[in-house]
């Protein structure tokens, strides 16, 4: 069955309605073609969600797998973090000026109304110092902080702006096949045997993707490799230890290396006065953070992930990361594992009952207490450990016995697509962006890649010198 599109026009099917979509989508809006986006989640605008009704996902599972439009990004709290070589690196693929051009456009679409942190630049150069001072590297960057209870609403302002503007949104619809025709892309095929056919076809799945992605490229015989990948856990102190940081940046970065590995360590995604949420992925349960503008909590939470890179006879950190996971949801029966640092320096599980005696009380309870080094190999549970103590001497007090630590936390963008100038593939016409295709690591810097796919469209059809 053929689902018609249009027929004049020139058509671009955007699959993925995350933030790389998006801003595909937008670039592209004003240039006189077709422009379809198709997502399997739903518009989050029309159904029940705990972010838009209370500004706090409490449990994941209540929505779908893939988020829909604004995609796991737009799930999250919203911290823009504008630096070409944080989030991924955009150096890898244009020159200095031209990210900060991309990083200006993701910028002024996103954020009208948010905290701007340029005000803290004088006093970067104090944290750098402390930080160096303890063999760390801090990295002072610009950022803005939307807040996940408003975030949502930014996103859909973006969708209607994107429908004004004719783009058509195709929700609730599954893509098994990107169909090739003489090395040139000619449309997709959803998990009912619909074909829409297509001039350009770019695929922006974001991270819950990955899979999908990898299965794709093997099918098209694209060629491809695989990313490291950042396991590790979810750290929560009271908010008071992490407080004259976030007035420095609001997510401070920190890398360090360990002292027995040499492993390189580092924070991210920190949610001052935040909560700690469960993140669903593929078909495991980890962890992850939120942060919000008008409901704050006494604790502050970031992730501490170390970097793994395999290398032959076994190279799938995608695999590897999940077999860690479900190793993780085995132990904790099916939700994320809770751990008093104390605990797990002292070689023991944790219990509620020694939770409850700790001054940190968990955001999150629909956890099992139980002994992270079961679930996390030596040599990562060693790293945290180490690393937390570096960390230590930077901001006082989050290495407390009484520190809470969640797993697993694992950030997949584990493999990446061969690509050429603006994304393209080895299939003319065939675009991949985004963290699902190992292009980006972030909401900022997937939206740049997004433009930059959109960008080379208009070169092939003359539209963009």
């Amino acid at each position: 069955m053929d689902l018609v599109l249009g027929e004049a026009m020139q058509r671009v099917i955007i699959v993925g309605a995350g933030p790389a979509g998006l801003f595909a989508a937008h670039e592209l809006a004003d240039s006189g073609l077709e422009i379809v986006i198709v997502d399997m989640g739903k518009d989050i605008s029309r159904r029940h969600c705990n972010i838009i009704e209370t500004g706090l996902c409490t449990d994941c599972q209540i929505c779908d797998v893939i988020c829909g439009v604004g995609g796991a990004g737009g799930m999250s709290d919203g911290k823009l973090n504008l630096h070409p070589q944080i989030g991924g690196n955009l150096l890898e693929h244009v020159s200095e000026e031209k990210a900060w051009e991309l990083l200006n456009k993701v910028e002024e679409l996103f954020c009208p109304d948010t905290i701007d942190q340029d005000e803290y630049n004088n006093r970067w150069d104090e944290l750098v110092h402390r930080a160096a001072g303890a063999g760390i590297e801090y990295i002072p960057i610009k950022q803005r902080h939307i807040g996940s209870d408003k975030l949502p609403r930014v996103i859909q302002r973006i969708k209607k702006n994107l429908e004004r503007k004719g783009v058509k949104f195709k929700l609730n619809t599954r893509i098994e096949e990107v169909i090739v025709e003489n090395g040139r892309v000619t449309g997709v095929k959803d998990s009912k045997g619909n074909v829409m056919s297509a001039d350009f076809v770019i695929l922006g799945v974001g991270r819950a993707g990955t899979e999908w992605m990898e299965q794709v490229a093997r099918d098209l015989g694209l060629t491809m490799e695989f990313m490291p990948i950042d396991i590790g856990v979810r750290v929560e102190v009271p908010a008071v230890v992490y407080e004259d940081l976030v007035e420095i940046n609001w997510d401070p970065k920190f890398r360090m290396h360990t002292p027995s590995y040499d492993d390189m360590v580092r924070t991210f995604c920190t949610c001052p006065y935040g909560f700690v949420i469960k993140d669903t992925y593929s078909d495991v349960v980890g962890v992850n953070g939120h942060s919000m503008m008008e409901e704050r909590s006494e604790n502050t939470n970031f992730a501490f992930l170390v970097r793994i890179n395999l290398t032959e006879p076994v190279e799938n950190t995608t695999a590897y990361g999940l077999s860690i996971a479900h190793l993780a949801n085995t132990i904790g029966g099916g939700k994320p594992l809770l751990q008093r640092l104390g605990d797990l320096r002292r070689g023991r599980r944790s219990t509620w009952s020694r939770i409850n005696r700790s001054y940190v009380k968990p955001t999150l309870r629909d956890v099992t207490p139980g002994d992270i080094s079961m679930a996390l190999p030596h040599r990562i549970v060693t790293d945290i450990l180490e690393g937390l103590e570096m960390l230590d001497r930077v901001v006082e007090g989050v290495a407390s016995d009484s520190t809470l630590i969640y797993a697993p936390e694992i950030k997949f963008s584990a493999m990446r697509v061969k690509v050429g100038e603006n994304f393209e593939t080895d299939v003319k016409g065939l675009y991949t962006i985004g963290d699902g295709a190992g292009m980006s690591r972030s909401l900022v810097t997937a939206g740049c890649t997004g433009i930059l796919a959109a960008e080379g469209i208009k070169k092939h059809l003359g539209l963009l010198s």
